[in-house]
């Protein structure tokens, strides 16, 4: 999926990634604000301000690793919004609306990136003798890189595995004793994702949901 990339095309991807994991935490943020809770708004954080957000590990040193070692998947996170779910309105709803946020706004980012790709992609032969080529091209892979990389934060974070947006909520629906327990599987969340992606687990359950989507919002 990222074969033979030359640095302006890595820097378009970063860029995509720095974004994309920046609207989704905003999302989480906005939607626990209209719910009730103003936590991120006290924080800060509803802002799209990357640097914000940014987290030093996981959107910038994670991403570039991937794509050093050739993974065919680049993904990444951003400093997690803090939400006060106590102070949700309409509980349980309301989970289920903050957490899938970040997820429907990305996979929403992706379907309007997708719209402009294909007009460039269309169009190339007229714009690419432009003026403003070396703009234009930037610009291609970065509506390229968006659509790949929102569909790959969308299908990553419904994983139900803490802390992940999936495992909230699996959560909502899962009686008392037992989102007790499932909760207590977040202190390992990070180790269990880590050893899906070393074993390569990780890529191959992303790539059976991501290619059918990408390839229809690419179109190629």
């Amino acid at each position: 999926m990222f074969d033979n990339i030359d640095i302006n095309q890595a820097a378009m991807m970063l860029t995509a990634l720095i974004f994309a994991v920046t609207i989704h935490e905003v999302a989480h943020g906005s939607a626990a604000y209209m719910l009730g809770d103003d936590t991120a708004k006290q924080a800060g954080r509803l802002t799209l301000n990357p640097l914000k957000h940014i987290d030093l590990i996981g959107s910038v040193f994670i991403p570039i690793g991937l794509l050093i070692s050739g993974s065919p998947v680049i993904f990444g996170y951003a400093k997690p919004v803090p939400v006060n779910f106590a102070r949700i309105n309409n509980s349980k709803k309301g989970i289920t609306l903050v957490a899938s946020a970040g997820v429907v706004v990305n996979l929403c980012f992706a379907v309007i990136c997708g719209f402009f790709f294909k007009i460039m992609y269309k169009f190339e032969p007229a714009w690419s003798q432009t003026f403003f080529n070396l703009v234009l091209v930037d610009l291609f892979y970065f509506f390229f890189y968006s659509v790949i990389i929102n569909s790959v934060l969308a299908v990553f974070n419904l994983i139900p595995i803490p802390p992940l947006d999936g495992s909230r909520i699996v959560s909502v629906f899962l009686p008392p004793f037992l989102g007790r327990i499932y909760a207590r599987i977040e202190r390992f969340g990070i180790l269990i994702i880590f050893l899906l992606l070393i074993t390569n687990l990780l890529d191959k359950i992303l790539l059976f949901f991501i290619n059918p989507i990408t390839n229809a919002l690419l179109g190629i």
